[in-house]
């Protein structure tokens, strides 16, 4: 693999550490999107010890849908080819308070589904024209079946996950590939102050499963593997019983 990687989401806690991994297999140039970019020197000094050859900072707001072509098309004229593209920004939000304010329901929908189609519109739109690259997006379990529990995140991701799906369909044959990574409740900074799920992995171990998995090829994996033959058995539940399964 070369080229330059752009993670959208440039202090995503798993996207810095995929970003580490490719960089350490050989020299890339990196491209950290974000808010506040000017404020990414910690992330810019770990990819450099990892061995990134160059790292450029770009100011993104994913929930500046508008904006997302421009930025994306001047990313890929200043530091393309692009090779890898990671989509990895996100919230999680507050289900209780997403249950009585609209408003809060609607942001967290609009970051985690609507801007991620958004940028994945036009991701996609621009390794079509230059005739290759990678696309990884970061779904969840979350949105293999909707719990009660965490119903307006999950709702959004799974959204998120069908629309990637078939979004890898339709780039099937373009020399664009599309790798969506399904992780189970992840011990991080998003998740601090949670008592961990059952099967519960690190952003390391998302990590070291996505860059395997983009290495082989795949169209898709699940983080940790037991939870594909477990969710097979889930969807079965009864609702009564589904309904009252934890976040």
């Amino acid at each position: 693999m070369s080229g330059t990687v752009l993670l959208l989401g440039g202090r995503s806690e798993i996207g810095l550490a995929v970003v580490e991994r490719l960089v350490r297999a050989g020299p890339r140039d990196v491209v950290l999107a974000a808010r506040r970019g000017a404020d990414l020197d910690g992330e810019e000094r770990r990819l450099r010890a990892a061995g990134a050859t160059r790292v450029h900072r770009v100011e993104f707001d994913a929930d500046d849908v508008a904006a997302h072509g421009r930025v994306l098309a001047e990313i890929q004229a200043r530091h393309g080819p692009l090779d890898v593209v990671l989509v990895a920004f996100g919230v999680l939000g507050d289900q209780a308070r997403a249950e009585v304010d609209a408003a809060h329901a609607l942001a967290v929908v609009h970051t985690d589904y609507v801007a991620q189609v958004g940028v994945l519109t036009e991701v996609a739109n621009l390794l079509r024209a230059q005739g290759d690259g990678r696309i990884v997006v970061f779904s969840s379990i979350a949105g293999v079946r909707v719990r009660r529990a965490n119903y307006v995140y999950g709702s959004a991701k799974a959204g998120l996950d069908g629309f990637a799906s078939g979004l890898a369909d339709a780039l099937h044959g373009s020399g664009v590939r599309l790798l969506l990574v399904r992780p189970g409740f992840v011990v991080g900074r998003m998740t601090r102050g949670m008592s961990p799920a059952p099967f519960a992995s690190t952003p390391d171990q998302v990590a070291d499963a996505t860059v395997a998995a983009l290495r082989r090829g795949r169209g898709e994996v699940w983080v940790p593997r037991v939870l594909r033959p477990l969710f097979a058995v889930l969807r079965l539940l009864p609702r009564a019983i589904w309904r009252r399964m934890p976040r």
